[in-house]
């Protein structure tokens, strides 16, 4: 556990501080509707947004904050390129800024927990600027990329697709508490087939059979926080509930760098594998522009990604 704080108390600041030139400012919501836990609200609105905008929500990392995810990330300047509102919660766990990605309520649809504070935030976000309610997305690294496979679970009647960087399967921390650190599931020990795995997605939203977002994992070989085989709970439990083979349909090396590989296991899957690389996973912010399909400008002949599409 001492690992995991002091790797991520720094994990990418000094490497992506934030030099962005913004038509905004990151400002804080206080009354966003239900907020179970006490969650804090942060959204970045550019100057110049437009009706039906996508939703990009962006949870730190553990010791890390909002803030810190707005200026270590360049999410909000792209935002003003292509035209995307952006979101950054806060966790209320001060004593280590991990999200609650543990409790039962933030592993049940509508159960409360962090999970609904930051669909909340969503939900606001989309009244209050008409926001495109099928364009939602959510991405993070290490606490973050386990949130965002919990909101991808819990609530996929909300989200469009996730990008989850270092982070564990969906209910792999799952325990008493809302702050629970499992050090099983951490370092690899939780292994689970994947109708296992993908029965804790399908009981988080009983009786669901609608749109599923779709998901795209990352994870480093040589991480000592999350150990790698993270990574292959995760593929387990995603093609399950995809209904996909835990063979790739396709292998492809040295994407987006050198010594990475990317498996493409459906068009509602892949992962990527990044040998050599610890916890601190280099940031790709134009690989999940691309999944998410942000930089899209819809035409005539050419739909943007969204629930309705996808």
């Amino acid at each position: 556990m001492v690992a995991i704080r002091a790797s991520l108390a720094t994990l990418f600041l000094a490497a992506c501080a934030s030099a962005q030139q913004l038509s905004s400012t990151l400002t804080q919501i206080k009354d966003f509707g239900p907020n179970p836990r006490n969650v804090t609200m942060y959204i970045y609105v550019p100057k110049n947004i437009t009706t039906n905008a996508p939703i990009m929500v962006v949870p730190h990392w553990c010791h890390g904050t909002a803030k810190d995810a707005f200026n270590g990330r360049p999410y909000a300047s792209l935002g003003d390129q292509y035209g995307f509102i952006s979101i950054y919660p806060d966790s209320p766990n001060k004593a280590d800024q991990c999200w609650d990605v543990s409790s039962n309520a933030s592993l049940t649809h509508n159960g409360g927990g962090d999970a609904l504070s930051i669909v909340n935030m969503v939900r606001w976000t989309i009244e209050k600027y008409g926001a495109d309610k099928d364009r939602v997305f959510v991405t993070g690294t290490s606490s973050g990329a386990m949130m965002t496979n919990v909101l991808l679970g819990s609530y996929p009647d909300v989200f469009a697709a996730g990008s989850a960087w270092a982070g564990v399967a969906f209910g792999c921390f799952a325990g008493n508490g809302y702050d629970v650190w499992s050090d099983a599931c951490a370092t690899g020990k939780i292994i689970k087939n994947g109708t296992e795995w993908a029965a804790m997605v399908k009981n988080a939203f009983p009786g669901y059979t609608g749109f599923r977002p779709k998901m795209q994992v990352l994870h480093g070989t040589a991480d000592t926080v999350l150990y790698p085989q993270n990574l292959m709970e995760e593929i387990k439990e995603w093609t399950s509930v995809f209904g996909y083979s835990e063979t790739p349909e396709e292998t492809t090396k040295d994407t987006p760098l050198k010594g990475w590989t990317r498996y493409s296991y459906g068009p509602k899957f892949e992962a990527y594998e990044a040998a050599g690389v610890t916890h601190d996973i280099p940031n790709q912010a134009d690989l999940v522009m691309d999944w998410f399909d942000l930089k899209c400008k819809a035409t005539m002949s050419r739909m943007c990604y969204s629930r309705a599409s996808g």
